[in-house]
């Protein structure tokens, strides 16, 4: 991971304190309100961050396509900008702004240094109020430029919304090529936005369900070695890969606790049936926690750790069950129609997300923890697999065409509005996001 140095910028307010009072009072500070249903997009100007060549171009670019990409912002097309900003530290022409109903302006620079790092720094304004609402600098090598982008559009959003960001963030997923005969799949990585695409295995073996740990940069994973699926860990930074554990049995859909010490799985058993356990990866002391003679699998912690969500046939088809993290107290909060099955616990902890299978379709939906609530946000003739952005706002998932082998990524808004499909270089299935890299 890079190494990143931030440094915040001064505001203008003092500066300008005894001209703007009276106005700024007068006018509410421009916020975006994220709680009600339907959100309008705040209109945002987005300068080009000035530099000696195209890089500052393409970080603001990065920056606009990350916050257009949420729904919550329509970047002002750089046609309609009448001023020209040629010092993006000076206080900037607001009338000029406003007549184009920018109501927030990014302004930018990006410098080379000379030991080599990359200087970028950006500005955030208040066009209506008249005033600066962030400042930001940032050290780094040339190499992490869309990081930083990422990382400028995430505090643009926190700003403006109150929430913290999600762009500066990876995920992992099932990358598919080959005929549907002959499929090969391995796992990739990629940032949000589909950018930086690598490969983590050779596609020899198959590979399904990588999931991301919560608090280091190490993933897990099922992989059909040796003739039979085991749970992996992989390092991502140093490459090195671990067996769970050696298992008499078929391991499945492995999970990290909210801690990252323990994983959770299902063990088949010889009669058919699945179990979920828990191993902790320090004494690789393994728990049973569910005993039934049923397919208990899919398990995914609360954020707090002390419970699981899980989905069951116990009752004649799949549902979603919740129990405590010491596998006490099953009880199901799943009653709609059809069939339940992939739950994961949003990082907020006051939703779960699952896919569900009702009237020949597939649906990616939320519900209370309580079972209560139930919202179906996308339907589709596959749609499957959700997984959570960090800040619990967005779902990402895979969806497959009628009459096709051929899944690709999709991300969906908590509004159900705002589905865009996420662009890879093969077919794609299986997302994880991750947390927020540090």
């Amino acid at each position: 991971m890079m190494k990143l140095i931030r440094i915040l910028l001064p505001t203008f307010a003092a500066v300008f304190a005894m001209v703007m009072t009276m106005n700024a009072a007068a006018r509410a500070e421009v916020v975006i309100d994220i709680t009600k249903g339907t959100v309008e997009p705040l209109p945002i100007a987005i300068t080009d961050f000035l530099s000696g060549d195209q890089l500052g171009a393409q970080i603001s670019s990065v920056v606009a396509a990350d916050l257009e990409r949420s729904g919550l912002f329509a970047p002002i097309d750089k046609g309609a900008f009448i001023e020209k900003i040629s010092n993006p530290d000076a206080q900037p022409r607001f009338d000029d702004w406003k007549v184009i109903n920018a109501q927030a302006l990014v302004t930018g620079r990006v410098t080379k240094q000379g030991d080599g790092r990359l200087k970028a720094e950006f500005r955030l304004w208040d066009t209506f109020a008249g005033q600066q609402l962030e400042g930001q600098q940032f050290f780094t090598s040339p190499d992490s430029w869309r990081r930083v982008a990422h990382i400028i559009a995430d505090a643009i959003y926190e700003r403006l919304t109150g929430e913290k960001g999600y762009f500066d963030t990876r995920v992992v997923f099932v990358d598919e090529s080959g005929s549907k005969e002959k499929r090969i799949k391995r796992l990739g990585i990629m940032d949000q936005d589909g950018a930086n695409v690598r490969y983590l295995t050779n596609g020899k073996d198959l590979v399904l369900t990588p999931r991301f740990s919560p608090s280091r940069q190490e993933i897990t994973y099922m992989s059909y070695e040796h003739g039979r699926p085991q749970i992996y860990l992989l390092q991502l930074e140093t490459g090195q890969r671990e067996l769970v554990g050696n298992f008499p049995g078929m391991t499945i859909a492995p999970r990290f606790s909210p801690d990252g010490q323990k994983v959770i799985m299902s063990l088949l058993q010889e009669d058919g049936s699945a179990n979920v356990y828990s191993m902790d990866l320090r004494s690789r002391t393994t728990t049973r926690l569910t005993s039934t003679s049923a397919i208990d699998t899919g398990a995914s912690y609360s954020p707090d750790g002390t419970q699981i969500v899980f989905e069951s046939d116990r009752g004649g088809r799949p549902q979603i069950y919740k129990m405590g993290a010491d596998g006490s107290n099953p009880q199901r909060i799943s009653f709609g129609d059809g069939s339940y099955s992939t739950p994961v616990w949003s990082p907020r902890g006051d939703l779960i997300a699952f896919t569900k299978q009702s009237g020949g379709q597939f649906s990616i939906g939320v519900m209370k923890t309580d079972g209560s609530g139930e919202r179906i946000l996308t339907s589709g003739y596959h749609d499957e697999g959700p997984t959570w952005a960090p800040n619990g706002r967005v779902l990402m998932f895979f969806r497959m065409p009628p009459g096709s082998a051929s899944p690709h990524l999709m991300t969906v808004d908590l509004t159900g509005r705002n589905l865009r499909q996420i662009q890879t270089p093969n077919l794609a299935s299986d997302p994880a996001w991750s947390p927020l890299l540090e």
